[in-house]
């Protein structure tokens, strides 16, 4: 696995990475958006203090991560029911 060391810049502090090549893309652009989180919450809240700015976005970005979980769930559920009752048809149709 090809790793490569980056730089990722949060809230002022410089994080040295060592991530696989493939994730690189990703990595950043999650970066840059968690930047972007805490601008818009510096802005809208009147957040001065980088921790609580970050802790917002830790609130929001998991928040965010559990919702789509459940949804991701609930979709898994109605598809093996549609597949059952798929089956089920399938298996009168062979009678």
């Amino acid at each position: 696995m090809d790793v490569r060391r980056i730089t990722i810049n949060i809230a002022g502090r410089t994080y040295p990475l060592n991530v696989p090549v493939a994730e690189e893309e990703t990595l950043r652009k999650v970066g840059k958006q968690i930047e972007s989180m805490i601008k818009d919450f510096e802005a809208s809240f009147d957040v001065r203090d980088k921790q609580d700015a970050l802790a917002m976005c830790a609130l929001k970005l998991g928040t965010n991560a559990e919702v789509f979980a459940l949804n991701n769930e609930k979709n898994i559920n109605a598809s093996n029911e549609r597949v059952q009752q798929m089956n089920k048809l399938l298996e009168e149709l062979e009678k």
